[in-house]
């Protein structure tokens, strides 16, 4: 799996995290997936992200979007 997956992959799992979370424990936390759009709308424009730094030192092979 290269890094761009995995970052989607990232991605998807801390917004459905904190759906579940605002659901279930406190509403407060659908902070947690606003947090993860908007890096997702900020990483779509200048191509920085920061989950995409980590996985690269993680060892993932590297992908084509984020370099």
């Amino acid at each position: 799996m290269s890094v761009d997956r995995m970052v989607l992959a990232f991605a998807g799992c801390v917004v459905l995290l904190g759906v579940a979370l605002a659901h279930y424990v406190n509403p407060w936390w659908i902070g947690l997936s606003v947090f993860a759009g908007l890096n997702m709308i900020q990483a779509a424009f200048t191509g920085f992200c920061p989950a995409a730094m980590v996985f690269k030192r993680l060892g993932v092979k590297p992908g084509v979007a984020f370099r």
